[in-house]
């Protein structure tokens, strides 16, 4: 009996020795503590407003209409747009810093109707969800179409972590309904509420002669928040590796991504192309890339549930 006592005693504590040198690689300003505050003036057209945008970069505030390019090296943009779309400047926020405690910030990603008055006449709501993700935005927006096409999706990442770690907490409003809200024709009632969502590709990319990029996934994880949560520290979101397909814990929002769904990227040429997934690589691959996103919603663009609210923090990479 004794022997079985110091074996069990053994094996638990070389448990607890793998478990407590596990590594976690913080990613850059994944601690959301630093900001970056950018003041711009929207047109006369619309209102002729002072507004302040924000990205997570280093403590920092930019003056005027500019075109932001990501500051200190850091991997992350936001949903947080500058645009001009036929003269118009218009800006959107949906992220904001948020004091968890005294010189302790996180990331506050909300759902919320964007008001728009033109001319001082036509009222313009359109609904939109706040996103962080790795990568960079392609400001000043232009246009509307193809909006993946202004994203540059994903960074350099070789590695092959176990888990992505992250606090978060969720404010889900008490309602079973979204709304389906353009800025053109009116506001929609759907049935269900929305959801908020972190997903993490891990891809192994190359490019052919002609400039496109392909991928295959190596490595997948993702998560869909239903319900509302106090905050939850040290969070860890399993890497699944291989073909996950046919796994219980697979879902829609994690497929291959091609066609109209395909995220976008430059190639060596600095155009813009989308990322064509053309399947699942081997479990033991090595990936070139990671694609890793947080949002405040999970549905198609403009439907949402108005005050959903995802709250993120401490970001970072188990191995």
């Amino acid at each position: 009996m004794k022997l079985k006592a110091i074996f069990l005693l053994t094996i638990l504590s070389a448990q607890t020795l793998t478990a407590r040198s596990q590594t976690v690689d913080p990613i850059k300003y994944g601690n959301m503590d630093s900001w970056v505050t950018r003041n711009l003036h929207e047109s006369a057209v619309i209102g002729g407003n002072d507004k302040t945008v924000y990205e997570i970069g280093p403590s920092t505030t930019i003056e005027g209409n500019k075109a932001y390019n990501n500051l200190d090296g850091s991997p992350w943009a936001t949903s947080n747009v500058y645009a001009k779309v036929s003269g118009v400047t218009k800006t959107s926020n949906a992220i904001y810093p948020f004091d968890r405690a005294k010189g302790n910030k996180a990331a506050r990603l909300t759902t919320q109707i964007e008001r728009v008055k033109v001319l001082g006449l036509i009222n313009m709501d359109v609904m939109v969800a706040g996103s962080m993700f790795l990568g960079k935005m392609l400001e000043p927006v232009s246009s509307t179409k193809k909006p993946y096409s202004k994203m540059e999706m994903g960074v350099p990442y070789t590695k092959r972590p176990s888990a992505v770690v992250f606090d978060y907490k969720v404010d889900m409003p008490s309602v079973n309904t979204r709304v389906k809200s353009t800025g053109f024709g009116s506001k929609k009632t759907l049935p269900g509420h929305d959801n908020a969502v972190v997903f993490m590709f891990l891809q192994r990319r190359w490019e052919d002669a002609d400039g496109n990029i392909h991928a295959k996934r190596v490595g997948t994880a993702g998560r869909l928040f239903t319900s509302g949560s106090d905050w939850v520290n040290g969070y860890k979101l399993p890497v699944m590796y291989g073909d996950i397909s046919h796994s219980s814990t697979y879902a829609p929002f994690l497929a291959l991504r091609s066609g109209e769904n395909a995220y976008y990227a430059k190639n060596s040429k600095g155009k813009m192309v989308p990322v064509i997934e053309e399947g699942w690589d081997d479990a033991s691959a090595t990936p070139t890339h990671m694609v890793l996103m947080f949002s405040a919603g999970s549905g198609e663009p403009y439907v949402g549930t108005e005050g959903l609210t995802l709250y993120i923090d401490n970001v970072g990479l188990a191995q």
